[in-house]
This record gives structure tokens, C-alpha cells and sequence, in this order.
């Protein structure tokens, strides 16, 4: 029985700072590939969370992330 309490649970917050941010959700198992893929305007902010499928966001352009651990932004 899986415990999705440790899947389910940490969201990410990214806030798009240019036009043309691209988000890209990475799934779990033994061959990573890329599953869903959003892109956002400037200002536009997308809440994602990391689900028994996704286990890794890759983020393309400049943006700010908030998660629980703090702020962190893209350098480009």
C-alpha cells in the first residue's frame, strides 16, 4: 500500500516574470519523461503540486518560485 501522504502534499508556486515561462512536469519510475508542459505570460502564476505521477518541474524563462523552503528565482 503506497503512502501518498509523502507524495501528495508539497506544492510549488512559480510566477511567470517574462512571457513565455514554460513548465514541464517530469514523471516517476524508472524512465523519466516529460508528461505535461504549460506555458505562462508575464504575471500569470500556476500552483503545482508533486503527485504520484510528477516528480520533478522543470521551469524555461525567467520566474520566481515559492515553495515552503523559501523563494528562489530563475538566473538568465
Amino acid at each position: 500500500m503506497t503512502d501518498y501522504s509523502q507524495i501528495y502534499g508539497d506544492y510549488v508556486v512559480v510566477k511567470a516574470l517574462e512571457n513565455g515561462v514554460t513548465i514541464i512536469g517530469l514523471t516517476r519510475g524508472g524512465t523519466t519523461k516529460f508528461h505535461h508542459s504549460e506555458k505562462l505570460d508575464k504575471g500569470e502564476i500556476m500552483i503545482a503540486q508533486f503527485t504520484e505521477h510528477t516528480s520533478a518541474i522543470k521551469i524555461r524563462g525567467k520566474a520566481e518560485l515559492m515553495t515552503k523552503h523559501g523563494r528562489i528565482r530563475t538566473d538568465e
